[in-house]
């Protein structure tokens, strides 16, 4: 199936946040989508549990790094925006937001390089003179932030289960429940991006 039109950027990201997630919403999902696209994502569940695992031993070095010199070297945040940006696009096409399966892609550039057709994520990042304290004590100022998005979380696994079967009956998503879902993926991308130590910049508590 082709899609002939697309609703551009699901949700414009919050203004100056260093972190920008864009998603370019089709107008139509084929129906037998919901059924499947969870068995046809294991190939890249599987290769994103790899980057997860590198991602995050790379984060405790930047951690580290970062606690003892106040900089954080662009080689180790580079493999941690690939993860980044990976997981968006696996996380879109595992929920059936999109059709186009996602690539296998692993772009380390901050600039996204339009790799894929749907999702778009660009990072300027904090790298010389950072907060050492803030980068310190990283996960205790992000349990907030932790909580509040477990909590909304419960919230997307219904919109998630109704939106199973709007696809399945309409061959779409409906428009708010799909912006909902996406804003919510871009408010963990940020969160992720906080936490792993891209940027010293505390993201929003917004979806927007």
């Amino acid at each position: 199936m082709t899609d002939e039109t697309v609703t551009p950027a699901a949700g414009t990201p919050a203004s100056g946040y260093p972190i920008t997630y864009t998603f370019d919403t089709p107008e139509k999902i084929a129906r037998w989508r919901p059924l499947v696209h969870w068995l046809l994502a294991i190939p890249h569940i599987i290769v994103l549990y790899v980057l997860g695992i590198v991602a995050e031993l790379l984060a405790v070095v930047s951690w580290i790094v970062g606690v003892i010199t106040g900089t954080v070297p662009e080689g180790l945040q580079k493999p941690i925006i690939m993860y980044v940006r990976y997981s968006a696009r696996v996380g879109t096409y595992l929920f059936w937001l999109r059709e186009e399966y996602p690539p296998f892609a692993f772009d380390t550039s901050f600039d996204d390089p339009g790799t894929d057709p749907r999702v778009r994520i660009d990072v300027v990042p904090s790298t010389e003179g950072r907060n050492r304290l803030t980068i310190f004590f990283r996960l205790l100022l992000a349990i907030p932030q932790f909580i509040v998005l477990a909590l909304v979380g419960i919230a997307v696994g219904v919109v998630v289960f109704v939106g199973w079967f709007a696809v399945i009956i309409l061959g779409r998503w409906p428009e708010g429940m799909g912006r909902f879902v996406i804003g919510v993926s871009r408010w963990n991308t940020r969160l992720v991006s906080y936490v792993y130590l891209l940027t010293d910049e505390y993201p929003p508590f917004s979806t927007q």
